[in-house]
C-alpha cells in the first residue's frame, strides 16, 4: 500500500447521513476525512424531495405543532412494532431534534413544517392528520463556489425560473382545477424573482439540503475526497482502525483513531445484491436511489463480522417504467380516477396508501405488473410528471410499453392482457363506488393520508371519480423503490453490532446503509433522510466521545 494518512474519524459516503456525521465529529473537535466514491456528494439525499421526519423538533415546535415526545413515542411503535428495539426508537426521538438544532447553528440550512403532510398512518394512536415532517427552505447556491458543480443533480429538476417546494406539488397537481394551483405556480416563479433580485443562486428541496451539508462541511474545513471509493475496512486487533480506499489510482490506508462511520447507502443499484436478498421480480432498473449505492459499505461491514437486517426491504413506491427512467408514482396514483389492476382485471389495493404498502401488497400477492387504469377525464383535470392537463402523453410512453391507450374498456383489456370482462365488471364497481363517495372494498379515501395527493374540488370524494370518457388508458405498474433499507444492524448508538450482540469496536453506520430504524413501515415523509441525519449525528458524537 503506497500512501497511508491519519485522521481521527473517517466518514464513508456523502449523502446525507455520512454528511451530519462528518460535521458533528469536526464540530466536537476531531480531524475528520470524508470520502465518496461518486465524482459528485450529496447521493440519494440530493435527488430527493428532502422532507425530513423528525417528531419534537424546534421547526415544529416554533410553528405551533402540538407535538409531544409521549405523542411521538406512541406513534412510532404502533407504526414500526416490536421487531426495532424500543432503544434505537427511543434513540431516534432523543436525538432527532438534537439533529435539528445542531444543523441550525453549525451549517445554513435552514427549515419550514411541511403542513397538512400528514403522518402516513394518521388514525394510529400519536399520528398527527397535519404531519411532522419539515423540509429545507431556499438555500443561495452562492456559499458553495466551485463546490456546487459537485452536487449530485436532482432527480426530478425543477422547472428553470422557480423555486419549488415539497408542499407545493400537492397544488401543482391541481393547477387545473383549485385556484391555489395557479396561486402556487405563480408563487414559485415570484419566489425565484426575489431571491435572484437579492442576488442569490436559489436551490430547494433535496439539492438546498445537500448543499447546506456540504457548506457546513466547508466552514468547518472537513476535506471531502470525491473518486476515493471504499474498498475495504482496515481492522486491527478486533477494531475498526480506518479504511483502504482507492484515491488518485492508488489504493491508500486512511487510518482512523476513533473509528469509522459507514453513511455509504444502500445496495439498490447491486443486481447480485438485490437477487440475493430480496424478492423476485427483482432489479436495479426500477429504482431512483443514487446510481453510485451498490452496498460496498454494507459487504466491507459484512467481511468484518457485522449482523445485517431488513435486507429483504426496500422504502418501495409503485414505478412507472418510462423510457427516460423509472417515474415514482405519487400523486398520479392518489388522485381521482385511477384504479390498479392485476393480471385478472381485477383491483387488489388502495391506490392512495403510503407508497410502501403499495408495493408490499404487490409483492405479498405477485401483481407484477400491475396496471393503472384511467380515463381522458382524468388526463383533462390533472398535472401527469411534468405534462400539463390536455396534454397527449408522449408517443414514447406508448412505444416502450409503458403506456397502453384504447377507445373502449374491451380493447384496453386485450392490450394489457386482462379478461375483458373482469375488468369490465372491475371498472363498473369502481364507478358506482365513486359516485358514491365510498370505497368499502379497499376502504381509498378513509385516511386522510388517501386525501392530501387527491382532488378537494371532486364530489362527493376528493379521492374517487368514475373512469368513462374515451380513450381509455393503462400505466405499467412495477415495484420501484428510493433505495435499499436494509444493512448493518447497529444499535441506540450507531455502533455495528455482530450476530450474538456485540459490539464491533469503531465501526458506526447510519442512514441505507444500516438497517433501518423504521423496520419494514414508513412512519411519514421523510422517514429515511430524518433517521439518516440522526444516527449520522449520534454515531458522530459517540465516536467524539470514545478515547
Amino acid at each position: 500500500m503506497a500512501v497511508t494518512v491519519e485522521y481521527d474519524a473517517v466518514v464513508v459516503g456523502a449523502g446525507a447521513a455520512g454528511m451530519a456525521a462528518a460535521l458533528t465529529t469536526a464540530r466536537n473537535g476531531l480531524s475528520t476525512v470524508l470520502i465518496e466514491k461518486a465524482p459528485v456528494y450529496g447521493g440519494s439525499a440530493a435527488r430527493s424531495g428532502a422532507g425530513i421526519w423528525i417528531p419534537g423538533n424546534e421547526v415544529l415546535l416554533a410553528a405551533g405543532v402540538p407535538d409531544t415526545p409521549a405523542k411521538a413515542d406512541t406513534y412510532m411503535a404502533a407504526v414500526v412494532g416490536p421487531e426495532v428495539p424500543a432503544a434505537r426508537r427511543q434513540a431516534f426521538l432523543t436525538y432527532g431534534p438534537r439533529t435539528i438544532s445542531f444543523l441550525l447553528r453549525w451549517s445554513p440550512l435552514r427549515f419550514s413544517w411541511m403542513q397538512g403532510y400528514p403522518d402516513y398512518y394518521p388514525e394510529l394512536p400519536g399520528g398527527m392528520p397535519d404531519g411532522r415532517s419539515i423540509e429545507p427552505r431556499a438555500l443561495d447556491a452562492n456559499i458553495l463556489g466551485a463546490e456546487f458543480a459537485r452536487l449530485n443533480p436532482s432527480y426530478v429538476p425543477t422547472p428553470a425560473g422557480t423555486v419549488v417546494y415539497d408542499v407545493d406539488y400537492k397544488w401543482l397537481s391541481l393547477i387545473a382545477r383549485h385556484p391555489k394551483g395557479l396561486a402556487t405556480a405563480t408563487e414559485i416563479v415570484l419566489r425565484y424573482l426575489q431571491l435572484t433580485a437579492a442576488g442569490q443562486k436559489p436551490i430547494s428541496m433535496g439539492q438546498a439540503l445537500a448543499g447546506g451539508l456540504r457548506a457546513g462541511l466547508l466552514a468547518a474545513d472537513v476535506p471531502v475526497w470525491l473518486d476515493t471509493p471504499l474498498l475495504d475496512l482496515h481492522v486491527e486487533n478486533g477494531r475498526v482502525a480506518g479504511v483502504v480506499a482507492r484515491r488518485n489510482g492508488q489504493e491508500t490506508l486512511i487510518r482512523a483513531r476513533r473509528g469509522v462511520v459507514v453513511g455509504s447507502g444502500g445496495f439498490e443499484h447491486n443486481e447480485r445484491m438485490r437477487k440475493q436478498y430480496q424478492a423476485a421480480p427483482i432489479g436495479t432498473e426500477w429504482t431512483v436511489g443514487a446510481s453510485s449505492n451498490t452496498g460496498d459499505g454494507i459487504e466491507a461491514g459484512e467481511r468484518a463480522g457485522a449482523a445485517l437486517g431488513l435486507m429483504d426491504d426496500a422504502w418501495w413506491g409503485p414505478m412507472i417504467p418510462l423510457p427516460e427512467g423509472p417515474w415514482f408514482c405519487l400523486s398520479e396514483r392518489t388522485l381521482p380516477g385511477t384504479i390498479f389492476v392485476n393480471q385478472a382485471g381485477k383491483r387488489f389495493v388502495n391506490e392512495a396508501a403510503p407508497y410502501s404498502d403499495v408495493v408490499h401488497t404487490m409483492y405479498a400477492k405477485q401483481h407484477i405488473p400491475c396496471w393503472m387504469v384511467t380515463d381522458q377525464d382524468y388526463r383533462n383535470r390533472y398535472l401527469f410528471k411534468d405534462l400539463a392537463p390536455l396534454l397527449p402523453y408522449p408517443d414514447a410512453w406508448y412505444s416502450s410499453g409503458a403506456l397502453v391507450k384504447d377507445w373502449t374498456i374491451a380493447g384496453l383489456a386485450a392490450k394489457i392482457g386482462v379478461p375483458a370482462a373482469a375488468l369490465r365488471a372491475t371498472i363498473d364497481r369502481s364507478n358506482a363506488q365513486a359516485r358514491s363517495g365510498r370505497d368499502p372494498d379497499f376502504h381509498r379515501g378513509d385516511s386522510t393520508y388517501d386525501e392530501y395527493f387527491a382532488d378537494p374540488t371532486n364530489n362527493p370524494s376528493p379521492c374517487l371519480a368514475p373512469i368513462w370518457l374515451p380513450p381509455f388508458y393503462a400505466f405499467k405498474i412495477v415495484p420501484g423503490d428510493l433505495g435499499t433499507k436494509g444493512g448493518l444492524v447497529t444499535d441506540a448508538r450507531a455502533r455495528v453490532l455482530r450476530p450474538d450482540g456485540t459490539v464491533i469496536p469503531g465501526l458506526y453506520a447510519a442512514g441505507n446503509a444500516s438497517a433501518a430504524v423504521m423496520g419494514h413501515s414508513y412512519a411519514g415523509a421523510g422517514s429515511t433522510l430524518g433517521p439518516a441525519m440522526t444516527f449520522g449525528h449520534v454515531a458522530g458524537l459517540d465516536l467524539a466521545a470514545t478515547n
